[in-house]
């Protein structure tokens, strides 16, 4: 049998009794959660052979609460998408979270969640891929083609968290399953419904920032909604935890127990559960209306399509007007309409009048009152007068 270890909790000095093998622990007098560190961990802990961790609140809205290593900085927080545009943004729906547990100001240790951000695919909405020509924006969402968790972690994630990084490597990547079904089982304990189409994956890298080079962990889970809602899709869960390179291993213990121990506020879920159902109603109202603005316009577009092509027609007939102009001028000629088949031909311009009938004479005359059908030209009663044609101007 191993021999025992005594220990002393670092915040009430009771007496443990820890096996060796053993890295966690919870006094049994005041319920301190602390782990066992290696003397060499860091400078701070050199000392010490064990970890205090304090209970504290997610520091705007104590949405959540989670234990932190003693001396630790918390960074950041839930936010909001706000201003006189909130009812037009998908964003504005629900609570945002930009939060950092931090080891020093310079985050040598450090655990990053990142916000949820709505994107829309352009290839399942037309009105996207029209606003994304224009601004690369749809309803406060960026208008982006649906990407894999891995191509999310590498394209979007990582620049935004460190875009001052250099020497960025990518060391590992896969699909993880697993977290899809982690976020599910979490989101149906809650009450939710799955909705969509969801995929997991997890991108380890190594980087420079300032004079030290990192390792890092990313992961995030992407929800797919599809064409029936516009190809809306969004990123859930994206998390990154770094160390320094060569230190990264011996902190994963640590960080694993902070990422862990977080628990929400469910007074504050309630509340932000009732605020979402305002903004969501919010949101669709003023969607609707968008969506009829974008048809008024998607139309208005059109009558303008339809009319520069009535224009382009209408020059081209007249350029072809005035050809045939010239040229029935050139042979003395031109064009009527026959009062019997309605149908153009050409006769000659040397008269001011020209009649004929049903079985196709002629007559031609300068005086507009010379019927013929009155003195019986040609013994025929069936004459009608030829129109010029009108030409198009």
């Amino acid at each position: 049998m191993s021999e025992l270890i005594p220990m002393t909790c670092p915040k009430c000095g009771g007496k443990i009794q820890m096996k060796p093998a053993d890295n966690r622990a919870r006094c049994p007098y005041c319920g301190t959660d602390f782990l066992i560190s290696n003397p060499d961990m860091t400078k701070k802990t050199t000392s010490l052979n064990s970890i205090l961790f304090h209970h504290q609140s997610e520091p705007r809205e104590h949405a959540f609460e989670l234990q932190v290593p003693d001396g630790w900085i918390l960074e950041g927080g839930i936010y909001r998408v706000g201003g006189m545009q909130a009812m037009m943004n998908a964003q504005a729906i629900e609570a945002k979270l930009d939060f950092r547990v931090k080891s020093d100001a310079q985050g040598r240790v450090m655990l990053h969640w990142g916000p949820e951000i709505k994107y829309v695919d352009p290839r399942m909405n037309p009105g996207a891929a029209l606003s994304g020509m224009l601004s690369g924006n749809y309803s406060g969402m960026a208008v982006t083609p649906l990407l894999s968790p891995v191509d999310f972690l590498i394209k979007i994630v990582f620049p935004w968290a460190h875009p001052q990084a250099t020497n960025v490597k990518i060391l590992h990547q896969q699909e993880l399953p697993l977290l899809v079904d982690n976020f599910c089982k979490r989101t149906t304990a809650l009450g939710f419904p799955i909705i969509g189409e969801h995929a997991g994956g997890m991108v380890f890298f190594s980087y420079s920032e300032g004079n030290l080079t990192f390792k890092e962990n990313t992961y995030t889970v992407i929800e797919n909604m599809g064409p029936m809602a516009g190809g809306m899709w969004s990123n859930k869960d994206s998390f990154l935890e770094r160390a320094p390179q060569d230190e990264f291993e011996k902190w994963q213990p640590i960080m694993a127990h902070i990422r862990d121990t977080g628990k929400l506020n469910m007074a504050w879920l309630a509340q932000e559960m009732r605020n979402q159902g305002v903004m969501a109603g919010a949101f669709i109202d003023a969607q609707k209306q968008q969506q009829q603005r974008e048809q008024q316009a998607l139309h208005l577009q059109q009558d303008l399509q339809t009319m520069d092509r009535q224009i382009g027609d209408h020059h081209a007939l007249t350029n072809t007007e005035n050809q045939k102009a010239e040229y029935l001028n050139m042979m003395n000629l031109e064009e009527y309409i026959n009062p019997y088949t309605h149908e153009p031909e050409t006769g000659s311009n040397q008269w001011k009048c020209r009649w004929v009938t049903e079985s196709g004479d002629e007559f031609y005359c300068d005086d507009p009152y010379q019927n013929p059908n009155s003195v019986s030209a040609n013994n025929r009663s069936d004459w009608k007068m030829t129109p010029v044609r009108l030409r198009q101007e």
